[in-house]
């Protein structure tokens, strides 16, 4: 009986730790942004205290019902909510909901440098559709460092509007502009994703959150000098 127990146990280790091998930087995605924004699916589609392991988990995307946005580093996870046109609400929690999320399992990471002409999203987005013809994609990165300014926001949908674009989606948005904040910014690559995890016009998406977590929220503009920001892609 004891050899038959340990014979189970062993097989249900080796289970779980080729199920975690493989979703390392494998990329899973719940629900679609377009879901969201044209066809008002506010509701949740994944709820964050069901994602194990959490050790080296990476993701993003909004509260349920457009409440806030949420944010995950390395395990750690992160909802911003607005206080008022200048002040917002940052806590560390894993209960929480959204209707669409993507996220990703990322151990090991490798430091590539950024060309010193790379200084704003759109640089970003033309460097990084380059290295992605090297590198497999779509794919998760970081870029941690001082930056010269970001432009985020917080969605804050009022309780029962209805949501079939958008411009709805966004009503009672708060924009945020930082100036020179020492952050670190979580990225999503992809040509494959418009709708579903970036917005049509962009292969980007990006959370940005500060060192000392008290700002945090979804990146509509940034500048940098590429000598002060290190750009992280998964080790593969």
């Amino acid at each position: 009986m004891k050899r038959i127990f340990n014979c189970i146990l062993w097989l249900v280790l080796l289970l779980s730790f080729t199920d975690l091998s493989a979703q390392k930087n494998s990329i899973q995605i719940s629900g679609q942004m377009r879901n969201v924004m044209r066809k008002g699916e506010l509701f949740a589609t994944i709820a964050l205290d069901t994602i194990h392991p959490r050790a080296h988990l990476y993701g993003f995307g909004p509260e349920a019902y457009l409440k806030g946005e949420i944010t995950i580093i390395d395990g750690h996870a992160y909802r911003a909510r607005v206080v008022s046109k200048t002040q917002m609400k940052v806590e560390e929690t894993f209960d929480l909901k959204a209707p669409f999320l993507g996220y990703t399992y990322i151990e090991h990471w490798q430091e590539t440098s950024i060309p010193e002409t790379v200084h704003s999203l759109l640089d970003l987005e033309n460097y990084l559709t380059t290295i992605a013809q090297k590198h497999t994609a779509p794919f998760f990165f970081k870029l941690i460092g001082t930056f010269s300014k970001a432009d985020i926001h917080l969605v804050n949908l009022t309780d029962g509007n209805q949501v079939s674009s958008p411009e709805e989606a966004h009503q009672g948005q708060v924009n945020y502009i930082l100036d020179r904040p020492s952050a670190e910014v979580i990225g999503f690559f992809s040509t494959e994703h418009q709708g579903i995890l970036t917005k049509h016009d962009t292969f980007l998406h990006l959370h940005l959150i500060t060192t000392d977590r008290s700002k945090m929220g979804h990146v509509d503009a940034v500048e940098f000098n590429a000598k002060q920001i290190k750009l992280y892609l998964p080790a593969e």
